[in-house]
């Protein structure tokens, strides 16, 4: 736990049982057919990097127009909703939380903030960043994954108004029959008068999409390959990057782009820590992430099968991308 002035972190990633729930997740995954990696395995130091330099793609529109939507609407959300803490899931280097937080010292009822990411470099890095920035705000941070310590993220104050940011259109990574269980679960950190603050990409074109995935200069394809660094280091495997092709495809019956990567050849990979071998054939691939894509109609269902409401739909002019409020459900 480190504590500086306003800044503090609390890491939940300690090894131990998590090591050993973290190893049997993977080579469950990977044996399971089709073969599956989580996402939260890109985001050690290089993964976060190369995730920075996604965002600023020409292809990859969805970061843009997010922070585009967030600075046209955010002074109106403020003022309606005068959230007093700011709680944010899947932080990052709180790029876009400068924009919630120039907010709420224009209204000037925010003193609170907690990111919570798989990242603790990067929860310190936008941690001491912060509370230079914005004098008198508390930062505090958890270092956790969304699997298993949503619960550490502390209760609101009595009294307190709360919103919950989730952006970058995160809620697609999550596959369909764990979202309304993880929305319901982000609901329960809601109280009368709290909101969510949701960000989501629209299903409007499926090729402009994929190609978001799949940018030509090849930086999420370096970003794909990197999972397979993280899972050498996490189970002793010797998977090879560069033996494995990075495939963005648009999944027209789920409405998703999927990234995989296929080999090259046919290989063996050993997991030394689990005592496994993978038997790889050539074209064979590894789902590593999914990117699931919504309307208005598809995410009030989603909302409302997590015990949500959907009370506020804020889109670009092309209708690329929304950010979106919704409460507990009365």
């Amino acid at each position: 736990m480190d504590n500086d002035a306003q800044f503090l972190l609390e890491v939940h990633l300690n090894g131990g049982a998590d090591d050993d729930d973290a190893l049997e997740e993977i080579v469950h995954g990977l044996l399971s057919a089709p073969r599956t990696v989580s996402p939260k395995y890109f985001y050690d130091s290089v993964g976060c990097g190369l995730y920075e330099q996604i965002t600023d793609l020409e292809e990859y529109y969805q970061a843009r127009t997010e922070i585009g939507i967030l600075v046209d609407a955010v002074d109106g959300i403020m003022a309606r909703h005068r959230p007093m803490e700011l709680v944010e899931l899947g932080s990052g280097s709180s790029r876009k939380t400068r924009v919630l937080l120039d907010a709420l010292e224009r209204t000037g009822t925010g003193h609170r903030y907690m990111p919570f990411d798989v990242s603790e470099e990067a929860l310190r890095e936008a941690g001491a960043a912060l509370v230079a920035a914005y004098p008198g705000l508390e930062v505090r941070a958890i270092a956790g994954d969304f699997d298993h310590h949503l619960r550490e993220i502390p209760r609101p104050r009595e009294g307190t108004r709360r919103m919950v940011a989730f952006l970058g259109g995160t809620i697609g990574n999550i596959p369909s029959a764990r979202r309304g269980m993880f929305l319901a679960d982000v609901g329960s950190m809601l109280g009368p008068g709290d909101v969510l603050l949701m960000g989501v990409d629209l299903d409007t074109d499926p090729e402009r999409t994929r190609r978001a995935y799949d940018d030509a200069a090849g930086v999420t394809a370096a970003f794909n390959r990197n999972i397979l660094v993280a899972l050498n280091r996490e189970t002793g495997a010797d998977f090879v990057p560069d033996e494995f092709s990075h495939v963005a495809v648009w999944n027209p019956v789920d409405g998703r782009v999927e990234m995989r990567l296929r080999a090259r050849r046919a290989m063996r990979v050993r997991l030394a820590r689990a005592g496994v071998e993978l038997d790889l054939a050539e074209g064979e691939e590894i789902l590593t992430e999914i990117c699931g894509k919504f309307n208005r109609g598809s995410l009030s269902d989603v909302y409302a099968d997590a015990g949500l409401e959907l009370i506020e739909w804020h889109t670009d002019a092309d209708e690329r991308f929304a950010v979106t409020l919704a409460r507990r459900a009365h």
